[in-house]
């Protein structure tokens, strides 16, 4: 009896340690110091410069579908006024027609990071990756979509990594004297 005592007395102790335990806050994450989140529209902005940028000698430009065409202007007049979930709805709807175009998926990823949705950015920008031609103007879009979603988590060297990618997208033409 006096064994099942001693036992009911050492309950308190690691009870009481336990209690306390669950009612500490953890310590609030600090966030690197002088590092500001970078905003949508500058990610996009940078997505859509490193596309601009690139002028490589192969640059693959599929026929275009003059209704997919339609969607993406207006999808485009949406994006720029500011009406990301309008936007997402048209390239949503030509994704339907034409589920496998790298051009479409790369511009629905570009209205994710608007909507800050940026998992559905990076699988959307990945899987244009995959699906395009993997150089050019539209591989750097991708991989630079990559960079700013990773320079947005705070991940410096995945960042580097999409970046030095970026420069893969590049074909540099023939030195002609």
């Amino acid at each position: 009896m006096s064994l099942v005592r001693l036992s009911l007395r050492a309950w308190p102790l690691p009870l009481a340690a336990a209690l306390l335990t669950a009612c500490t806050t953890p310590a609030p994450v600090a966030t690197a110091p002088g590092r500001a989140a970078p905003s949508p529209a500058s990610m996009v902005a940078a997505i859509r410069a490193a596309g601009e940028r690139e002028q490589s000698v192969i640059a693959v430009q599929p026929l275009a579908d003059p209704g997919i065409a339609a969607w993406k202007q207006a999808a485009r007049a949406d994006t720029d006024a500011g009406r990301y979930d309008a936007a997402a709805a048209l390239l949503d709807q030509a994704l339907k027609r034409s589920p496998d175009s790298p051009e479409l998926l790369q511009d629905r990823a570009e209205v994710a990071v608007y909507q800050r949705d940026y998992a559905l950015a990076q699988k959307l920008a990945q899987q244009s990756w995959t699906l395009g031609p993997k150089l050019g103007p539209l591989c750097a879009r991708n991989w630079e979509t990559l960079a700013q979603l990773r320079q947005e988590a705070a991940d410096d060297a995945g960042a580097a990594t999409a970046q030095k990618w970026v420069a893969k997208c590049h074909v540099q033409g023939v030195n002609r004297y």
